[in-house]
């Protein structure tokens, strides 16, 4: 068994497949992700960057295989420390998948009170939280009310509230224009400055281009440390 003794590692995966059946989804991935390191895995539609972000917080379990997540051995853990391991994440969908029937306010909200804080400590952190993402003057409102741009901004504001160690965003541009995409990008470049480690799965080139960080491809399942 693997042990992570790599202190420099927030994640470590070895020899990682996935299958669905005879699909083979992801195929012998190998990946070593710094504490801090801003990291994109790019790749064509299909080619895994969503399954292999999934492994990650145990949104769907390795077929083979090995993933360490912050000392973490995922094989090993046990169905109670699993919301000990999520904690540890903040995840931005491309699909943004806020609750229709929520505000603002409370949707940001959820991940505090998931956790236990009190009502004082959750009104002034999810408002320093909106304030941060230019959009706190629609605290108000229902996601519905809002552009495209807005609800991933309210998206990434969720994904930051709790002060997760690792931010995983799955095409969080894909349906955004080049200014709101710039916008998404800046945040996610501000939770890396204040220590954070970012991972981005995105078929966005002018995205890549413009963060000029370390980018891994898949293609047909398999990593590459450059395009195929």
């Amino acid at each position: 068994m693997i042990d992570g003794k790599d202190k420099n590692s927030i994640i470590q995966m070895f020899h990682v497949h996935k299958h669905y059946g005879s699909k083979k989804a992801l195929i012998d991935i190998n990946l070593n992700v710094s504490k801090n390191e801003f990291l994109f895995i790019s790749g064509p539609s299909g080619a895994g960057k969503s399954t292999l972000l999934r492994l990650l917080y145990l949104g769907e379990p390795v077929s083979e295989g090995q993933v360490l997540v912050d000392g973490m051995n995922l094989s090993r853990i046990s169905k109670k420390r699993i919301p000990l391991l999520r904690r540890k994440f903040g995840i931005i969908f491309q699909d943004y998948k806020l609750i229709s029937t929520k505000t603002v306010f409370d949707n940001v909200a959820l991940v505090l009170e998931a956790s236990g804080k009190k009502r004082k400590f959750i009104e002034k952190k999810v408002r320093s939280v909106l304030r941060t993402v230019g959009i706190e003057q629609r605290i108000n409102v229902l996601p519905h009310s809002l552009s495209g741009g807005e609800q991933q901004r309210v998206a990434v504001a969720r994904a930051v509230v709790g002060v997760p160690k690792i931010i995983l965003a799955d095409e969080p541009t894909g349906s955004l224009d080049s200014d709101s995409a710039d916008i998404i990008l800046n945040l996610l470049k501000g939770f890396h400055t204040h220590g954070g480690t970012v991972i981005v799965a995105t078929h966005d080139k002018e995205l890549i281009r413009k963060a000029g960080r370390r980018t891994l491809y898949l293609k047909q399942g398999r990593l590459h440390i450059k395009s195929a």
